[in-house]
């Protein structure tokens, strides 16, 4: 492929070059890295840490704490008891039952949510910075001080037990759950934060509340805040809660790697589906590592080839794609539904092998990193999502301060830049197929 049709395939709106504009300073650098980290405050409480980034006259406050260890935390004999336990906390507490909890949060437009993660768990707080205070006194004695109601645990039980009746349903269901047996085998992920059916069945309120206990140590938590707060003001609002938490020892162990040692295929035998769904899964480098950000923008590139050759030109496939993850233990993926699945994965190879090889001048990946940035910006317009980013990159991704080196390090990426990490992780490739396993030639997917 030439220079010039690559320009042409990524080739930004005015929109886009303007925002690319505004965004980079001289030599491509975002030149207020050190203004965006200035507004963070960064604090111990009880050996709770805390950040807050201070968004001066938001009118909305986002919050949430990020319990440490994710997948790490259960077994597989306990799968599931921290997303059961946090779901049920916030339904009451001992000083607001449910249905005062339900009435404040409606009335105040305000929101708590609490959901489970490979790499940590999340219960997110959201209200108007006038409604702020009395949200936080529910969110923190709904934490601290759960009721745990029998109705309470039944309810979350019974919404967790449909969803993982239902995950395998459909075929794009089928196609992951099937990813993740293949690829998290003898890894920490393999025991789903979500649980099973039989695990989830089986959890007895005293085993939720000591669960509950054993979390509520401060060395596991990270608090995280963004709006208009006064950190003084927000210390003691801490101290007087998570502050009286005991300390605990916990320390957060790095995921192993996972095993790409050789290239795989697993099918899931759907003889009667009209087309064939494919996934094909590889290493790749997580949020600390220095590999993320040309990897970042190689998978950018490589989504363009394959949607451009399986799409366009063949149209094999209506929405085929390349994705690369966020997680501790890091993958990368290429996918496709189609009914020639041996030559839509012919075709996606092809333009992996073409991403080892290929040259771009350096103008030509800047415009590319311009165009990825300009949604990335678009991304974190809200403050619930800078909780996301800040908190990602302390727990994950080497600190918070990363998050705002972000758009340096992806506009730094150069063409060779490329081929070493394409070269370096495209390989390997893990296939999972949900559909006919008459059709499939596995000599195409089994290629190194």
């Amino acid at each position: 492929m030439t220079n010039l049709r690559i320009k042409q395939l990524f080739a930004p709106s005015l929109l886009i070059v303007v925002f690319a504009c505004l965004t980079f300073a001289q030599n491509g650098k975002v030149d207020n890295v050190n203004a965006q980290a200035a507004q963070v405050t960064e604090f111990e409480v009880n050996g709770l840490k805390v950040l807050l980034k201070r968004r001066a006259e938001s009118p909305t406050v986002a919050a949430a704490l990020f319990v440490r260890g994710g997948a790490r935390n259960v077994t597989d004999k306990n799968a599931g008891i921290e997303d059961l336990m946090l779901k049920s906390a916030i339904e009451a507490g001992k000083k607001y039952p449910r249905q005062t909890v339900r009435r404040e949060i409606s009335r105040t437009g305000s929101g708590i949510r609490a959901s489970a993660g490979n790499d940590y768990s999340i219960v997110s707080l959201g209200a108007t910075r006038p409604n702020f205070d009395r949200v936080w006194d529910i969110f923190t004695d709904t934490l601290l001080n759960p009721a745990f109601e029998p109705a309470d645990i039944e309810r979350n039980r019974q919404a967790t037990l449909t969803g993982l009746r239902e995950a395998g349903i459909s075929p794009d269901g089928a196609v992951q759950d099937e990813i993740e047996r293949v690829i998290y085998a003898g890894h920490p992920y393999a025991n789903d934060v979500d649980g099973t059916i039989a695990t989830v069945s089986g959890f007895k309120a005293g085993e939720i509340i000591a669960y509950h206990k054993k979390m509520m140590e401060t060395s596991r938590l990270l608090l995280v805040f963004v709006g208009d707060l006064d950190p003084n003001d927000l210390k003691q609002k801490i101290a007087a809660s998570f502050g009286k938490l005991p300390r605990g020892d916990y320390k957060e162990q790095p995921f192993p790697a996972l095993n790409f040692s050789k290239p795989t295929l697993d099918i899931v035998a759907r003889p009667n589906l009209p087309t064939n769904y494919v996934k094909g899964v590889f290493e790749a480098p997580s949020l600390g590592s220095p590999d993320y950000y040309p990897m970042r923008v190689a998978m950018s590139i490589l989504q363009q080839l394959i949607f451009q050759e399986v799409r366009t030109n063949r149209q094999l496939s209506y929405a085929p794609g390349a994705e690369l993850e966020k997680f501790g233990a890091n993958t990368a993926n290429i996918s496709v539904s189609s009914v020639d699945a041996n030559q839509s994965v012919q075709v996606m190879l092809e333009q992996v092998d073409k991403m080892k090889t290929l040259r771009l001048n350096d103008e030509i990946v800047s415009e590319v990193a311009g165009n990825f940035l300009t949604t990335y910006y678009l991304s974190q317009e809200t403050s619930g999502a800078q909780v996301g980013e800040l908190a990602q990159y302390e727990l994950i991704g080497g600190g918070w301060r990363n998050a705002f080196e972000f758009l340096n390090r992806v506009s730094s990426v150069k063409s060779d830049d490329l081929a070493t990490v394409s070269k370096k992780y495209m390989k390997n490739i893990r296939f999972v197929v949900v559909g006919d396993p008459k059709v499939v030639d596995s000599s195409i997917f089994l290629l190194k």
